[in-house]
C-alpha cells in the first residue's frame, strides 16, 4: 500500500475486499501493518510480543480464505491459547506460561483468514480498568497520550485506534471489551454469553461472566467476526441460540421501530459526568429521530447484592487460578510476582468459603431474574458506557490499596459490569468527544441472545452518525509522517 496512513483508513472488511481485488496481497497488508507497530507502539506501548513466525506460517499456507482473507489482526494476552506461544496475562507471575493447543477461537480466527501480527498488553490477570502493569507499563490511550486506554483490552483497543490493525481481540468480564472500546473511540461488542466458545481451555469463566469477542473500527467488521467465531464446540457446556440469518445481513438493513428506554443516572445513583449524560441524550434524540419510540427508564435490581456476588465470583476464581498457576509454574503469588490489587484479591478470594461462592452465583441468577421482565417491555436500553471521560495515567493503577482501586473503578465504569451478570449482549459505539478530544462512548443493551438487533441498531446510528474512520493523530518517530 501507498502508506500506512491509506492503510489506516480501511476496516477489516474493506482491507479484505482489496485483498479479493488483488489490489494488495496479504503480504503487502503484513508489511504495513508491522511498519505501522514499528513507528506507533513506541508512542502507546500497546504490544507485548510480535508475532511474525505466526504471521509467517498463516502467509506461507497459501492465500487466507474466509471473510477477512489476510486482514492483519491483534490477539490480547490473556485467556486464549495459541499453541507453544505465551499468554502472560500482564504479570510476573504467569511469564511464559504456554499450552500445547490452540483455543476453539483462535482456530476460528484462522479459518476467518485473519492473520495475527502480534500480542496485546493487559493490565495483570485482566483486574485493572486502565492498561497498566509492572511487567509492561502503562498503554497510552492513541487520541490523548497522559490518558488511559481503558483496560482491560485496552492494548487492543489502542493499537487498533492508533492504525496498527484494523480489529483486535478482547474479553470482557465486567466491561474489558466496552471500556477500552468507549475510550479510543471504537466499536466493542460483548456478545451473549455462550454465543463464542471458550473451550477447550475453560467450560465457562467466572461463572459466565466473561464473552470473547474482538473490538473494531466498524459496526459490519463486528458482525461479520461474529459469523465467523459464533457457535458451539465439542464440549461446551451451553451455548446461545443461534440467529435465523447472517450477522453481516442484519446489520445491511435498519431494524424495525424498537422500544428503547435510556437512563443517564448509575443504576446505584452515582454521580456522571455532564460530558457522557449529553451525549446518551443527544443519541436518545437521535434514535427518535430515526423513528424509535424513547422513553425514560432502567431496571430495578438489588445493586448492593450484585456488586458483591460479582466481586465474590472474581475474587475466588482469580485466586484459585493464581494458587495453580503458581504450582505449575513453581512460583508463589506474593509481592514478587504480584501487584497490590492481584494481592488484594488474592487475600479476599482466600478468605472466602465455598458457600460464599454459592450464594454468588445464586445472588448473579436473582439478579438475571430481576432484571429480564425489564426486556419484555423494552428492546433496548440505551446508557452511558462510562461514567467520565478516561482519567490520567496512574488514576486506576499503582500503589492505592485494592478496596480504593475498586472504588474508582466502579465509579469510572457503573454501567457495564451488570450485563455480564445477565449474559445479555451489549456494544459500546463512539457517540462524541469531549473539550480535550476524548472519545465518548454510548453504550446499547438488548434481551438475551438479540445480538443480530443490537447490532442492527448499532449500524443504523453508525450510518446516521458516521464516526470518523481515521486514525488519531499521533507523532511519530522524527521524519515521520503522521498517522
Amino acid at each position: 500500500m501507498a502508506s500506512i496512513c491509506e492503510y489506516a483508513d480501511f476496516d477489516g472488511l474493506g482491507l479484505a475486499e482489496l485483498v479479493r481485488r488483488r489490489e494488495v496481497t496479504p503480504r503487502e497488508l503484513f508489511q504495513s501493518a508491522m511498519e505501522a507497530l514499528e513507528r506507533i507502539n513506541p508512542n502507546i506501548n500497546a504490544i507485548a510480543f510480535t508475532m511474525e513466525a505466526e504471521a509467517e506460517a498463516a502467509l506461507c499456507a497459501g492465500p487466507p480464505a474466509g471473510a477477512f482473507m489476510g486482514v492483519p489482526f491483534l490477539a490480547k494476552d490473556l485467556v486464549i491459547s495459541y499453541a507453544g506461544i505465551p499468554t502472560n496475562s500482564g504479570s510476573r507471575l504467569t511469564l511464559d506460561f504456554t499450552r500445547p493447543f490452540d483455543s476453539e477461537l483462535v482456530l476460528r480466527f484462522r479459518r476467518a483468514g485473519l492473520v495475527t501480527i502480534a500480542k496485546t498488553t493487559t493490565p495483570e490477570l485482566g483486574l485493572c480498568a486502565s492498561t497498566e502493569s509492572v511487567l509492561h507499563g502503562a498503554t497510552r490511550n492513541p487520541w490523548r497520550l497522559d490518558r488511559v486506554a481503558g483496560g482491560s483490552s485496552g492494548g487492543s483497543a489502542a493499537a487498533v485506534a492508533a492504525g496498527i490493525a484494523p480489529l483486535g481481540h478482547g474479553n470482557d468480564g465486567g466491561g474489558s471489551i466496552r471500556l477500552p472500546a468507549s475510550c479510543c473511540g471504537l466499536v466493542g461488542l460483548k456478545p451473549t454469553r455462550g454465543r463464542n466458545p471458550l473451550g477447550p481451555d475453560l467450560g465457562d469463566m467466572w461463572a459466565g461472566l466473561v464473552a470473547e469477542h474482538v473490538i473494531t473500527r466498524s459496526v459490519r467488521d463486528a458482525a461479520a467476526m461474529l459469523d465467523c467465531t459464533s457457535g458451539p464446540a465439542l464440549g461446551d457446556p451451553y451455548y446461545a441460540p443461534p440467529e435465523m440469518q447472517p450477522f453481516l445481513a442484519a446489520v445491511s438493513l435498519d431494524p424495525p421501530q424498537l422500544r428503547i428506554a435510556v437512563t443517564v443516572d448509575t443504576f446505584a445513583g452515582d454521580p456522571v459526568d455532564p460530558v457522557c449524560r449529553q451525549s446518551t441524550l443527544d443519541t436518545a434524540t437521535l434514535l427518535e429521530q430515526l423513528g424509535h419510540k424513547v422513553e425514560n427508564a432502567a431496571p430495578q435490581f438489588d445493586v448492593a447484592a450484585y456488586a458483591r456476588a460479582h466481586a465474590v465470583v472474581l475474587s475466588a476464581n482469580l485466586a484459585a487460578f493464581m494458587e495453580d498457576i503458581g504450582r505449575q509454574l513453581g512460583r508463589t503469588p506474593g509481592p514478587e510476582t504480584l501487584e497490590p490489587m492481584s494481592e488484594w484479591v488474592l487475600d479476599e478470594g482466600r478468605r472466602l468459603a465455598a458457600g460464599d461462592l454459592v450464594w454468588a452465583q445464586c445472588a448473579l441468577n436473582t439478579t438475571t431474574r430481576q432484571i429480564a421482565p425489564f426486556f419484555d417491555t423494552y428492546d433496548i436500553l440505551l446508557t452511558p458506557t462510562l461514567a467520565s471521560p478516561p482519567p490520567p495515567i496512574g488514576y486506576l493503577f499503582g500503589e492505592v490499596d485494592g478496596a480504593e482501586l475498586r472504588r474508582r473503578t466502579l465509579a469510572f465504569a457503573p454501567f457495564t459490569h451488570v450485563f455480564n451478570g445477565t449474559g445479555q449482549p451489549a456494544l459500546s459505539l463512539p457517540a462524541s468527544r469531549d473539550l480535550d478530544g476524548l472519545p465518548i462512548g454510548i453504550q446499547l443493551i438488548a434481551r438475551y441472545a438479540a445480538d443480530a438487533l443490537l447490532l442492527q441498531l448499532a449500524a443504523q446510528l453508525e450510518r446516521a452518525r458516521p464516526w470518523q474512520q481515521r486514525s488519531p493523530e499521533i507523532n511519530l518517530d522524527s521524519g515521520s509522517e503522521e498517522v
